[in-house]
């Protein structure tokens, strides 16, 4: 379920912001609130819009023959998803907690983008940075143990969600574990045992707060 969080129509409004990195675009941008594990886009439905998380967390994913659940990405704040090289969608995407996004259509950014080299570039720009993203992802599933996968998740949320030296996840460990291709029990293991060496450190009930307490050795791990 989704709220429009804008006054009137969400399309009739036009205003001075941006899309992630399109300064320049002139474009009309909407903002939509999503509750907790609603859905934003679901797999092969057109894909009409761009879109930014303003607030909260979502997961894009596929879910397997066999009904399991592979999460291709985490989008954070400030994060743009749904571009797409084909009319479609790929992945379904989910709101992990309760989530405010801005949205543009892609046709408007594509026109615009015609005409104006800086929206182009910055364009190639997130479609650059999403299909590095992809081919890391790949690696990690592919070519490192249990462990270094988890590692490899603790550095990457580090640097994108660490404040005042404290990563809120806001993610589940269902979730970490359908991201790094691992059972629940096989993530909380490694939580465990990184936490028995002193590597990082649990705040909270939820342990969804945690501290790194030695990065260089993390760093070793995920080599």
């Amino acid at each position: 379920m989704f709220v429009n969080i804008n006054a009137n129509a969400a399309n009739k409004s036009r205003f001075a912001g941006e899309l992630g990195g399109l300064s320049h675009a002139p474009v009309v941008l909407s903002e939509f609130k999503y509750n907790r594990g609603a859905e934003i886009f679901g797999e092969a439905e057109p894909a009409e819009y761009v879109y930014q998380v303003v607030e909260g967390a979502v997961r894009s994913y596929k879910l397997l023959s066999d009904g399991r659940r592979q999460i291709g990405a985490f989008h954070l704040v400030g994060d743009i998803f749904g571009l797409e090289n084909g009319p479609t969608h790929r992945f379904t995407a989910e709101a992990i907690v309760e989530t405010t996004v801005r949205l543009a259509k892609r046709v408007s950014l594509e026109h615009v983008a015609e005409k104006d080299a800086l929206v182009a570039r910055d364009l190639l720009t997130m479609t650059t940075s999403n299909l590095q993203h992809a081919e890391n992802h790949m690696l990690l599933l592919g070519r490192k143990t249990s462990l270094e996968r988890v590692a490899a998740f603790l550095l990457e949320m580090d640097t994108r969600l660490t404040a005042a030296g404290v990563m809120a996840l806001p993610m589940s460990r269902r979730d970490i574990a359908d991201y790094l291709g691992l059972t629940l029990e096989t993530v909380s293991r490694a939580l465990s045992y990184l936490h028995e060496k002193g590597l990082l450190g649990f705040l909270g009930q939820t342990q969804r707060q945690i501290v790194l307490l030695n990065r260089l050795e993390l760093t070793k791990l995920d080599l």
